[in-house]
């Protein structure tokens, strides 16, 4: 299938949309075209927000489509109305394609709304940094679906993750695609088959659209590689026992066969993240570098947490993702030691990759804590432990900004170019679904 077409219709984007646009959006859609598109209510968030799929399309094959499954990670919004726009518009697309869609642009909107500060600027790396949320790991919908195992059991679903489930239940979908993004790590996949041919396909959209391919460290150590940028999905079974976690929607995906994909996109691009030049450190050490600083920042954290624990009367969603980071990271470290085949050359973007993470990290946990003072200064909590660890956090932040910034050789991603790639993904995974289908019906 030829998805360029599709790409080149994507509009140009200035913001992500706040959860009230999305809303809005999904309710205007429905109103204009009654005949095309079915919006329904799945279930309700946490905190009381409805949760949504909008269901287009003749089928006989079904296609779930996974927006914000972490909050911190929006393109998913833009691709989901970006398709269903081009869905109404496109009588082919909707009706001989094959597919009936369900999409929904953001299944953790709780979660949303602490990022919105940053959506309307999403090319300020400091704004993204200081409004930055992400849940514990056991509070990602993404990471808290059902898994019954010998050694490891888990059921403490979330009411989203349920909504999922239910949804999947339902229409025993062909194809599952959860729509991530990172930060400057460069463009990569995941995919629950061993099929270099997408994945293949899925890499050349990224690279026509100017995105650097994910060279680096993997995300997870140990990640079996397909292609490049390509690996296949993480099972709940392998990880979640170290992080405290369920199962992900690949997990569940599978109970119906279904094709599952993960996008995993940049906001800011570095070529240096795609380039495969060996330097003269080798890669254990490099390794070890990107550790230390892990280790370092998770010590001064603790030791800022110690003392200030006993003021904190605030129950926020930034002092538990503080919390489960300070108290699981160590797991994380620990996997990335002791890797086999590190006696190598680090290629530049191992090097590259390995700073970038700990300035990651230093930024987004750093932001995290100041966020969950600042909401003890807002409840009028200004104790001098409260008021002298976030003086101190403050300008640590901004130490680590200016590192970070003066390390950094990136440029900010156009929002249509991320939501092309996805767009195109999307499409040329439910054509492998819909090939392999036909395949299997004439053999």
């Amino acid at each position: 299938m030829d998805v360029a077409p599709h790409m080149s219709r994507v509009p140009d984007f200035t913001a992500f949309p706040t959860v009230d646009q999305m809303h809005a959006e999904l309710d205007d859609l429905a109103a204009a075209h009654p005949d095309l598109v079915r919006l329904r209510r799945i279930g309700t968030s946490r905190l009381g927000e409805p949760l949504r799929v909008a269901t287009v399309g003749a089928g006989p094959h079904d296609a779930v489509i996974i927006g914000g499954p972490h909050p911190n990670e929006p393109i998913g919004a833009l691709t989901v109305s970006t398709l269903l726009r081009q869905l109404v518009e496109d009588a082919a697309l909707r009706e001989d394609f094959g597919f009936r869609w369900h999409l929904v642009p953001c299944v953790d909107p709780d979660g949303a709304r602490l990022n919105e500060g940053w959506y309307a600027r999403p090319s300020d790396r400091r704004a993204y940094a200081e409004h930055f949320y992400r849940p514990a790991e056991a509070d990602q919908v993404e990471w808290t679906f059902p898994l019954t195992g010998e050694d490891y059991f888990f059921d403490r679903t979330l009411p989203e993750t349920e909504a999922l489930m239910r949804l999947m239940d339902e229409v025993r979908p062909a194809l599952v695609y959860s729509l991530h993004n990172g930060e400057l790590q460069g463009a990569f996949y995941y995919l629950n088959r061993n099929d270099p041919a997408l994945a293949a396909r899925l890499t050349a959209i990224a690279t026509a659209e100017g995105l650097p391919l994910h060279m680096g460290p993997p995300e997870l150590p140990g990640a079996v590689q397909i292609a490049p940028a390509a690996y296949l999905t993480p099972r709940g079974a392998d990880i979640a026992a170290t992080y405290g976690i369920g199962g992900g929607s690949v997990d569940y995906a599978e109970r119906f066969g279904a094709l599952h994909l993960v996008t995993e996109l940049p906001y800011w691009a570095d070529p240096r993240v795609a380039d495969q030049t060996p330097t003269g450190q080798k890669y254990h050490e490099t390794i070890r570098d990107f550790l230390a600083g892990q280790r370092d920042l998770i010590g001064e954290l603790a030791a800022s947490l110690a003392r200030a624990k006993g003021d904190l009367t605030v129950s926020s969603p930034f002092r538990r993702a503080l919390e489960d980071f300070v108290g699981a990271h160590d797991e994380f470290i620990s996997e990335w030691e002791d890797l086999p085949g590190t006696d190598r050359p680090a290629t530049v973007a191992e090097v590259v990759g390995g700073r970038q993470l700990v300035h990651l990290m230093r930024l987004r946990y750093c932001g995290t804590y100041l966020r969950m003072l600042d909401a003890e200064l807002a409840a009028g909590n200004a104790t001098p432990a409260v008021r002298a660890e976030r003086a101190r956090l403050g300008a640590r932040f901004d130490e680590w900004f200016e590192q970070a910034e003066a390390d950094a050789q990136s440029t900010p991603i156009p929002l249509r170019s991320l939501v092309a790639v996805q767009l195109g993904a999307a499409l040329l995974a439910a054509d492998a679904v819909r090939r392999a289908a036909e395949r299997s019906a004439h053999a």
